[in-house]
């Protein structure tokens, strides 16, 4: 190994939104450092100037720490081999690429676009594999000195030698055995001056001391031509891992054209980062057991790079819910009271005083019941307001011709008592059930329904408990009115 402490990095491209592949990536990496107690490098990968978003990097910083993924070296952190942006470090890869052309490693090509357009169709009528034709290679050495002294525009290019085997040895795929006549001379250096990813990325994993490449498999097919630059140089190649495309249902490429990929689009609609963690962690490796919630903890304590699949892993966003689900209700009412204070705000109920005792009530009562931290709102409205409508479903089916005298015998019996806790209610029901001789679902559904609206919702008791005695009255006092004006067959019974 190239360092006794294992040294990875997470290299993005600020080219848009951290996407959810780029955040398993990332995800994969912190956790192997952190298992191994190795080093965690942040480095932006920012030489592609016409794909470059501005933004993008304040954009990839903020996630990555939202979703705390801490880095050990970086931007913002530092470290002893930066500089991190690899824009700033132009002329490291000068020298280097000037030392392969030394070599005869690498070449200068000065093709104008036309040429290299026409060599590409001519390649596709004759059905051949597209690739450079190494043309550039028989210009004299006074022919190639006088177009760059003109000024002449022109890349460097990696002189890939033909009839060679390059074996990637991959920790996760085994031996992966790739012919030199079909990998093409890439561009190393392109006519703007900055690199292209195979040089930078190389020269960097090497000065940066990275021990083990992990990244998506859609880098497997460049990786001969960053083996052939290792051993150009003499240096000692890092350890690969490639990890599985990330596919959607129909086992195609996870894409925008079938939904979110952008880790920011998560966190607006409301999934807890624990939760997005979880379920990404999950997407190419298991720890060998049926366990499917994890903390982060428990990420770091039990992942290994043995344990990720080869094969596709797909996006299902249903567990993805569940696991948002499962650690909503993990956390402690105190924590969920900040997140639905700050729901609150964005909601129309915004401007309402409502005192944290209640809303850790609410909590209590409807955390079995949500997914999301915003459905301690939307879930149950009745809590912060009173019902304007009634579902007809629930009238139909539980609104009885003797439930409106019920209800006012019930409203009557909750008046006489003050300072009601929540067990006061439940006997006030079970006495008034026993007292008529009738089931307790003939004074449950009616109340139920004229509190809140709706025929569904946490525990009756639970519920009248929340909205307080005079509120429950008013509400039964409306209800009849309302219910009464709306289904003129019902009549009241006093």
């Amino acid at each position: 190994m190239i360092n006794e402490t294992p040294r990875v990095r997470f290299a993005p491209s600020p080219t848009g939104y951290l996407h959810i592949g780029g955040l398993r990536t990332a995800l994969y990496n912190y956790l192997f450092a952190r298992n191994t107690n190795g080093k965690f490098i942040l480095r932006i990968e920012d030489t592609d100037r016409k794909r470059y978003i501005e933004g993008a990097v304040e954009n990839l910083l903020n996630t990555l720490k939202w979703v705390g993924l801490d880095y050990d070296e970086g931007p913002e952190v530092g470290g002893d081999y930066g500089p991190y942006y690899q824009s700033k470090r132009l002329d490291i890869y000068k020298k280097y690429a000037e030392e392969l052309i030394e070599k005869g490693k690498a070449y200068y090509a000065f093709d104008t676009p036309e040429r290299l357009k026409q060599l590409h169709e001519e390649q596709l009528k004759k059905n051949e594999q597209t690739k450079y034709d190494k043309f550039a290679l028989t210009l004299p050495e006074e022919v190639i000195k006088q177009k760059i002294e003109s000024g002449e525009p022109y890349v460097v290019r990696l002189n890939v030698p033909p009839d060679k085997s390059v074996i990637v040895d991959d920790l996760i795929r085994g031996k992966v055995e790739f012919d030199t006549n079909i990998v093409d001379d890439q561009i190393l250096i392109k006519s703007d001056g900055f690199p292209t990813y195979h040089l930078a990325n190389v020269v960097d994993d090497h000065l940066m001391k990275i021990t083990h490449v992990i990244r998506g498999e859609e880098w497997l097919s460049s990786t001969p031509k960053h083996v052939l630059l290792y051993d150009f140089f003499g240096w000692e190649k890092p350890i690969f891992a490639h990890l599985p495309l990330l596919l959607n249902p129909d086992k195609t490429k996870l894409s925008k054209r079938q939904g979110d990929v952008a880790v920011e689009d998560y966190k607006d609609k409301g999934y807890l980062k624990e939760a997005l963690i979880n379920f990404v962690a999950l997407l190419g490796w298991n720890a060998g057991d049926e366990q499917e919630f994890f903390t982060l903890d428990e990420l770091i304590h039990k992942f290994t790079l043995e344990r990720v699949h080869k094969a596709g892993a797909v996006f299902n966003l249903e567990k993805l819910v569940w696991l948002n689900a499962e650690h909503l209700r993990s956390k402690p009412n105190a924590e969920l009271l900040q997140m639905l204070r700050e729901e609150l705000k964005k909601s129309k109920y915004a401007d309402l005083k409502i005192e944290d005792n209640k809303l850790l009530l609410i909590i209590e009562a409807m955390k079995p019941r949500v997914e999301f931290v915003k459905e301690f709102i939307t879930k149950c409205p009745y809590f912060y307001e009173a019902p304007t409508e009634y579902d007809e479903k629930v009238i139909k089916k539980r609104w009885k011709e003797d439930s409106p005298g019920l209800l006012l015998k019930l409203r009557d019996k909750i008046a006489q008592l003050d300072d009601l806790k929540k067990e006061d209610y439940e006997n006030i029901l079970n006495n008034l059930a026993e007292e008529l001789n009738i089931g307790k679902g003939k004074l449950i559904h009616p109340v139920r329904l004229a509190v809140s609206g709706s025929g569904t919702g946490p525990g009756i008791y639970n519920l009248l408990y929340i909205i307080g005695k005079d509120e429950c009255i008013n509400r039964i006092n409306r209800a009849l009115e309302k219910i009464k004006t709306t289904n003129p067959d019902l009549t009241e019974e006093n």
